[in-house]
Order: C-alpha cells, then sequence, then structure tokens
C-alpha cells in the first residue's frame, strides 16, 4: 500500500481527529479504487466514521463529498494536474 498523500499520521481518523483503531479508506471507490491506492489518495478514520450509518462516509454524502473535494485537491496539488487531468484520470471534477 502506498502512503497518504493527505496525511501522515495513521492512529489519526481523518474526519473526527480522535486516536485509536483506524482503518483505510480509498476515498475514490468503485472503478477508481486502484489508483486512489497508487496516488495515495486513501485517509484512515475510525470504524464508526468509515462505514456505520448514518454518520460514517459510506453512508453520509456530505462527508463523502468533502473527502473527494479534499482528494482532489491534494492530488493536484502533489501531481501538479489541472482540473481537467483529474477529470481525465477519475472520470469526475468533485471541486
Amino acid at each position: 500500500m502506498s502512503k497518504s498523500i493527505l496525511q501522515q499520521d495513521d492512529d489519526v481518523c481523518f474526519l473526527c481527529g480522535g486516536y485509536g483503531a483506524t482503518e483505510w479508506h480509498h476515498i475514490f471507490g468503485g472503478a477508481n479504487r486502484k489508483k486512489s491506492e497508487h496516488y495515495g489518495l486513501k485517509v484512515r478514520l475510525h470504524h464508526d466514521c468509515h462505514n456505520e450509518p448514518p454518520e460514517g462516509v459510506h453512508f453520509n454524502k456530505d462527508k463523502m463529498q468533502y473527502l473527494h473535494e479534499e482528494g482532489q485537491k491534494a492530488a493536484m496539488k502533489r501531481y501538479g494536474w489541472s482540473k481537467d487531468k483529474f477529470r481525465q484520470m477519475f472520470s469526475k471534477n468533485y471541486l
């Protein structure tokens, strides 16, 4: 696994900032999961922040949109991509 380009500390939940057990969340999933892995577009989340309704990112469209925006901004900055280049890579512009 490649390291996250959005965070350095694996023991901190990216969404709530709390310490403790975390799990990986690939910001761009589905057909883009491998690209998320390759480019480090993933974050650590507590299980409840990740995959439990109603506030887990997989059930909360506002939190998912926030992560999509943060992931896109980080990728554009890190790799020097334009919005068009990001859209070519991930099929959508989230900004």
